[in-house]
């Protein structure tokens, strides 16, 4: 296995969480400290700084002590638009699952077209 993709695998772990999703979406917008990403995102700012703390340590953020506070940015860009196009993946997905759901076509074939959808794909 090369090397890249143990990276990417590494990173994709870190996404898998759902509050650090939150928080790289507040940051697209801006460098900004724990306690504004905290009342952003409504968490505790103990578990923000949690949350930076691994994204930090995986290079997807990055600090600069600004003053007394520490101010947090993407390291990269481009992590949210690879985000965003994962958004737009998911949600042509739950399109088509939609239009399966419809009573239109016939129960057998809706339900081996929608086993096929939620069937991860092995490649």
């Amino acid at each position: 296995m090369d090397e890249i993709t143990i990276l990417q695998a590494e990173i994709l772990k870190v996404l898998a969480s759902p509050r650090r999703l939150e928080i790289l979406h507040q940051l697209a917008a801006g460098s900004m400290e724990v306690g504004r990403l905290a009342t952003g995102i409504n968490a505790s700012q103990p578990n923000v700084s949690q949350h930076l703390a691994v994204m930090r340590a995986a290079g997807l953020v990055e600090a600069e002590r600004d003053g007394r506070e520490v101010r947090y940015r993407l390291a990269d860009p481009d992590v949210i638009r690879a985000c965003d196009l994962m958004r737009q993946v998911l949600g042509r997905r739950l399109t088509r699952l939609g239009e399966l759901a419809t009573p239109t076509r016939g129960t057998a074939t809706t339900t081996r077209a929608a086993s096929r959808l939620l069937a991860p794909s092995v490649r």
